[in-house]
């Protein structure tokens, strides 16, 4: 094969890849500003203001809510922040470390029997209310953070899209200016394999 014709190949190779990845990362970029964007506007129409103060002066909760102590919450750090170390600290807390199956299970079992105790079975009935009204925000909020982490690493795919097409632009306009210089009748000879060793003998 002629080495200009190989330099071509490699070239013509070279700026297709580049096209690729350039749009890749474009539509990583947008990928990402939606996500956002979206986090940040769901999020801001619920309209929670980060807990500061004494509400969060507990040790399981100042250390990961102090940075965000009076902020609106808008992004998804913000709402994982809130939702583990915040309002599960408070359900732990409630639930005495018992989870929402838990407590429901006790309720059920509880309210079937007609001997229990009425005020009790009513704490059981509130418990059980609270800590599912706890699991279904956790859950929401964390489902934000979910899709703000994946908006985070599509803008950083995107990133490595455009500096693998930089380089790949480059090392093409180097291999197109290769194949200028190169001279019409250069062969590369490919699998060429050494010369065999004389025998011993």
């Amino acid at each position: 094969m002629r080495r200009k014709t190989l330099d071509a190949l490699l070239t013509t190779g070279g700026f297709v890849l580049t096209a690729v990845l350039l749009v890749a990362g474009g539509l990583l970029m947008w990928a990402s500003n939606f996500v956002q964007d979206n986090v940040h506007s769901q999020l801001a129409d619920q309209k929670i203001t980060m807990p500061s103060g004494k509400a969060i002066e507990d040790p399981a909760i100042k250390p990961y809510l102090q940075q965000y102590a009076g902020q609106q919450m808008t992004t998804g750090a913000q709402a994982k922040a809130y939702a583990d170390h915040y309002i599960l600290v408070h359900m732990n807390k409630a639930g005495q470390g018992r989870t929402y199956e838990e407590v429901s299970g006790e309720f059920i079992a509880l309210s079937a029997n007609p001997n229990a105790d009425k005020a009790k079975v009513a704490e059981l009935g509130q418990l059980r209310q609270t800590l599912f009204m706890g699991n279904t925000l956790r859950g929401l909020l964390l489902n934000a953070y979910a899709f703000g982490t994946m908006g985070t690493i599509a803008f950083w795919g995107a990133v490595a899209s455009f500096v693998g097409a930089a380089f790949l632009f480059l090392l093409s306009l180097l291999g197109l200016r290769h194949e200028r210089h190169v001279p019409v009748e250069q062969e590369v000879r490919i699998g060429r394999g050494a010369a065999a060793a004389p025998a011993v003998g």
